[in-house]
């Protein structure tokens, strides 16, 4: 998000609004503003207008999970403001709720004519990315009814249908058309001297299938209530770090950040669960490497949310081959989508398969539940689930045929399908891309570690000793394939990938560090790797780029090739403790909460990659999700792999 919006998040609905509390509506851009829910645009202009004219923000909106500002008529110093208005809006499960108090400033009696404007365009989130795509809705139809107190915004196409109702209290005196679809409603206010007048606006959003009666606080003071009391409930009974205040901090504000971003989701029994999601705005919904992630990293702290991943991630697993969702048997899913776009299969993201690490991530989740929480029953009932993931692992995956888990592009979704699936972002050192199936490094790591884990579940749960002897042996392989492979002994450091004719692809990349925390390398190559990963060109100051600097490859500004993640940098951290680098773990730690300290102890999706040498303040990434599950969650990985240092 840039400067000019602010961010409401609640669940699966998001607000983006200006400084002033504004929707303009405005399409295209890295951030456009609106009320979304289920990737639809329930409000697209939300504009407050006084006697015709926009007031302008004496007191912009500022970060929190209320937006509020204060606004006067514009002029000069030579004519004060005739009035005040206070502005105050909050988010809820698919609504939105605004307060306004008008004060007057004059002596006298004076009539002042307030207006808010509002049109629902209900456009998806996919046509609103800067990608120039177009999707033909044909059929679909808008419309709108003035209701006794308020608006109601309809939209059709085929079976599809959703809603918006905008309602006040008190009644609007007139709801007037605009020209534009847009209606506008008005109040003729008669304020006393020095007198006050108050209206609420409440915006309920009935996005398609929805069948919930949604209860809509009467204030935003009430919803903002709801939701620190949620945040409260997340927060309360952690151990936080007494002799590093800052960490502590970080790791707060990332679970009350946790509690606003859980989404809806269902087991495969259809119990309603709640799950992490990705991030706001773009992905706010269920992306199981992020989910897994997020998981993973508060498991010793909340392991209610690896608890739900684990069934939503089973009820939506792939049983049958569909090209066109690059789905297979046993796969995980990458990411649900329940837009009007993917409804139709104008996107392929209704249910998309297109990752190679989530399925191994599941099964190295499931291990870890158990082994964290002693609690059995969640591998119990998941045991053909996490059968059928290893299952393609090592028949679709590539484990068997290949030697490695295999990813090709997919021409209808994404080129790259490990975690850095940004186009370009596995590459060389000169930046030359690979040709043919992709080998990822890190993906290896993750199925090492699946296998070796899915081998303890199957001797201490399911009983199966041969079973676990088959795995151990296949993790075993996979350790000494990869190293003879993958290793580059002229750098000491291991190959960014493979490409399909098994040459290195040899980018200096900190996927490296991913084969820290699953444990890959022999002790002697992983603590190589380790005391790399901090040298200059990697360690920005700030953590560990995603790509060395003086590589040809290299961008500060790339989001895959030279930026600095929290997540990514949570795992090396966690790698590196794992293999006795201590001292580097606390480095990178160190700077990881300085960043989130810089940012009011709330870490970004991503960082540019400049150096802290030349830049006392960390460089933001332009395009990154302001609020991030896995960015929420590393300071608790930090915590774990460091403590209180």
């Amino acid at each position: 998000m840039t400067n000019r919006h602010h961010l409401l998040v609640h669940g699966g609905t998001f607000a983006a609004v200006g400084d002033s509390g504004d929707i303009s509506g405005v399409r295209g851009g890295s951030s456009p503003d609106g009320l979304f829910v289920r990737d639809g645009r329930h409000l697209s202009r939300w504009q407050l207008t006084v006697d015709g004219a926009v007031p302008e923000a004496l007191s912009p909106v500022a970060g929190g999970d209320t937006a509020r500002c204060v606004l006067v008529p514009r002029g000069g110093r030579q004519e004060p403001p005739a009035y005040a208005i206070f502005r105050e809006q909050a988010v809820g499960d698919g609504s939105f709720v605004e307060s306004l108090r008008i004060t007057s400033n004059r002596p006298v009696p004076t009539a002042v004519r307030l207006a808010v404007t509002a049109d629902a365009d209900f456009t998806d989130q996919f046509e609103l990315r800067s990608d120039h795509r177009t999707y033909a809705k044909s059929g679909a139809v808008r419309s709108r009814q003035v209701l006794d107190d308020g608006v109601e915004f309809t939209y059709r196409r085929g079976e599809w249908q959703s809603r918006t109702t905008v309602t006040a209290e008190p009644a609007p005196d007139a709801v007037e058309e605009t020209g534009t679809g847009a209606r506008r409603l008005v109040w003729a206010l008669d304020l006393e001297p020095h007198g006050t007048a108050e209206l609420t606006l409440r915006v309920v959003a009935r996005p398609h299938g929805e069948r919930r009666a949604l209860r809509v606080p009467r204030s935003p003071a009430a919803l903002n209530g709801q939701l620190l009391a949620m945040e409260g409930r997340f927060v309360e009974g952690v151990a936080f770090p007494t002799g590093w205040p800052e960490l502590a901090a970080a790791c707060a504000r990332g679970l009350a950040d946790l509690a606003a971003l859980q989404v809806p989701a269902a087991g495969p029994d259809g119990k309603e669960l709640r799950v992490p999601a990705a991030g706001a705005p773009w992905f706010l919904t269920l992306l199981a490497r992020d989910a897994l992630l997020t998981s993973l990293f508060a498991l010793p702290y909340r392991p209610q949310l690896a608890a739900a991943t684990l069934p939503a991630l089973a009820a939506t697993q792939a049983t049958a081959t569909r090209a066109e969702s690059v789905a297979q048997p046993g796969k995980i899913v990458h990411e649900v989508r329940s837009g009007e776009l993917a409804h139709f299969g104008q996107v392929p993201y209704g249910r998309y398969y297109g990752s190679v690490d989530a399925t191994p991530l599941f099964l190295v989740l499931l291990g870890a539940y158990v082994e964290q929480t002693g609690d059995t029953g969640p591998a119990r009932r998941l045991e053909p689930h996490a059968r059928a993931a290893v299952g393609w692992m090592l028949d679709h995956g590539g484990l068997t045929s290949r030697g490695y888990l295999v990813y090709r592009a997919d021409q209808g979704g994404l080129a790259n399908q490990n975690w850095k699936d940004s186009p370009g972002a596995i590459c060389g050192a000169d930046g030359t891309r690979p040709t043919g199936p992709v080998m990822a490094a890190g993906a290896q790591g993750y199925a090492y570690d699946a296998l070796r884990r899915t081998a303890h579940l199957s001797r201490t749960v399911w009983g199966d000793e041969k079973y676990a002897a088959l795995l151990e042996q296949a993790a075993a392989d996979l350790r000494d394939r990869f190293q003879r492979d993958f290793w580059m002994p002229r750098h000491s450091f291991p190959a960014l990938a493979l490409d399909g004719e098994g040459r290195q692809v040899d980018a200096l990349a900190s996927d490296a560090g991913h084969l820290l925390w699953s444990g890959l390398l022999d002790k002697e190559y992983g603590e190589l790797v380790g005391r790399r990963l901090l040298d200059p060109d990697f360690f920005s100051g700030w953590g560990v780029r995603t790509l060395a600097s003086g590589q040809p490859a290299y961008h500060p500004l790339s989001y895959h090739r030279g930026s600095v993640w929290p997540h990514d940098n949570a795992l090396i951290t966690l790698g590196l403790a794992r293999y006795g680098l201590h001292d580097e773990a606390r480095t990178v730690a160190h700077a990881l909460v300085d960043a989130a300290t810089a940012a009011g102890h709330r870490l970004p999706e991503v960082l540019a990659g400049y150096g802290r040498d030349t830049h006392a303040e960390p460089v933001p990434y332009p395009h990154a999700c302001v609020r991030e599950s896995r960015s929420a969650a590393a300071p608790l990985a930090l915590l774990t792999a460091v403590g209180g240092a």
